[in-house]
């Protein structure tokens, strides 16, 4: 899928341009192509493009500038103005790899402090509103970042900008948009509590958790498997599967296999290399590592190579001196990472998965909440960002071995590990919990609606 998809000249829209227009302007910068944000930065000058006005059908400029933001990877930001009638449009669009699982977030609005939460969506994000029965369908709207209450204006204006011409067609059903209208205006008030879900099958949407980095009473966030429709929706081809034989199950488990992607940080081409590796104890897990020649990024990630275990397993070690901080970790894809005594909950998917010790796994927590993008800048609340300070002392006060804290991994696929350094016996310190999955747990790990059983086997014959 091509970054600049949106930007095309040919569709028509405001706000085209060429590829190589914008590439020129950025790719002779130092840093890549996307270059983080930042105002002091004199290099960092937005690309501008004349381009077809769709209001009075002059010409207008269109600026282009490609930028990065924390946890949202690669984004365009394009701005249309028409110095002939005055309009104006802007949008983003993610021009990031699409994630390997799409994400759903859950928020339950109770007041209007809610409604100024960031919020990331991308155009092919799904945005709902059950209660009124409400819907900004995938690529109905373009991408952009702003807050709940703008995603919501964004929808009245679409709405009315119509309403003329329905009036003279349909009487009846521009009173029925007038009414529908109301309502949403009604919303931005929340003269009652309702529900807002975000479903973006790339992955790539987000919902701010003003609370961060504790738990988000009113935010559910959820990680699921794209379906077959939503991945050609998203114009992503499934590989066809293929027969390995014994010999070469042998060789991948004693060869370090690589393959050609695209660097994280400055997407230029990379290789990325597989292992699999025996975790005493415990199971075969799969290490990729990457490393960019171009920028120095480096990156690695663990998978579980094994399936899903029959029960979930919840480990509890109780961190006492230094040395617990030695101990080897695997933090699978679908863990959570839970403290206690800080009330900190670190949700599945965040940081993927890792093979590190349990000091390695704190300083990454500590690092992601150190970088939180909305608590930088002028517009930060100070409360949040003192908050998000004293937290990070507390994690220091723990590498440090000056804090005794519960340390909490909670897998329900069953596929994380803590070293027992007393190991085959018990270790006084930790505890080890197989629990039965509940409904929603199998939910986001895609088994209730996985059959394996009752299938029938076809004659050789008539394969």
């Amino acid at each position: 899928m091509s970054a600049f998809r949106a930007l095309d000249p040919a569709r028509g829209e405001p706000g085209g341009g060429s590829r190589a227009g914008a590439a020129s302007s950025s790719s002779s910068a130092p840093g890549g192509l996307f270059r983080p944000l930042n105002a002091e930065d004199e290099e960092q000058q937005p690309t501008e493009i004349e381009s077809l006005c769709m209001a009075c059908f002059r010409q207008g400029v269109t600026r282009l500038l490609l930028t990065k933001i924390p946890f949202f990877k690669e984004i365009i930001v394009s701005s249309f103005t028409c110095g002939s009638c005055n309009w104006t449009n802007t949008e983003i669009q993610s021009a990031g790899r699409i994630q390997d699982q799409g994400v759903r977030y859950t928020l339950a609005v109770r007041n209007k402090q809610d409604m100024n939460r960031e919020v990331v969506k991308t155009d092919c994000a799904t945005a709902r509103v059950p209660e009124l029965d409400f819907e900004i369908p995938a690529f109905s709207q373009k991408g952009a970042l702003t807050t709940l209450e703008g995603l919501i204006d964004r929808a009245i204006t679409g709405l009315e900008q119509d309403q003329p011409g329905r009036q003279e067609i349909d009487t009846a059903l521009a009173e029925k948009i007038d009414g529908f209208i109301s309502k949403l205006k009604r919303l931005k008030e929340v003269e009652s509590p309702f529900t807002f879900i975000l479903d973006d099958p790339s992955g790539n949407s987000f919902v701010e958790n003003p609370h961060a980095p504790l738990r988000d009473e009113v935010l559910v966030v959820t990680h699921y498997w794209r379906t077959a429709e939503q991945a050609a929706m998203l114009g992503i081809e499934a590989e066809e599967p293929h027969e390995n034989s014994p010999d070469s199950a042998d060789d991948l488990r004693n060869e370090v296999h690589q393959f050609n992607t695209n660097c994280p940080e400055c997407n230029a081409p990379a290789i990325t290399n597989m292992k699999l590796v025996q975790i005493p104890h415990f199971k075969e897990v799969i290490i990729m590592a990457t490393n960019c020649d171009a920028c120095g990024h480096r990156t690695n990630e663990v998978k579980s190579g094994g399936a899903i275990e029959p029960l979930g397993t919840k480990i509890s070690l109780h961190i006492t001196d230094s040395s617990d901080l030695t101990r080897d970790l695997l933090k699978s894809e679908t863990c959570r990472v839970e403290i206690p005594e800080l009330e900190f909950e670190l949700g599945m998917g965040v940081l993927g998965g890792k093979f590190t010790t349990l000091e390695g796994l704190l300083k990454d927590i500590q690092g992601l909440v150190e970088k939180n993008p909305f608590t930088l800048g002028d517009s930060s609340n100070p409360d949040r960002t003192e908050r998000l300070h004293a937290f990070s002392k507390k994690l220091q006060q723990i590498l440090d071995g000056q804090l005794k804290v519960h340390f909490v991994l909670d897998d329900p696929a069953g596929n994380s590990y803590l070293q027992n350094v007393y190991a085959p016996e018990e270790d006084p310190e930790m505890n080890v919990e197989r629990y039965e999955r509940r409904f929603e747990q199998n939910e986001e790990l895609g088994l209730n609606d996985m059959k394996t059983e009752g299938y029938e086997t076809e004659p050789s014959s008539k394969r």
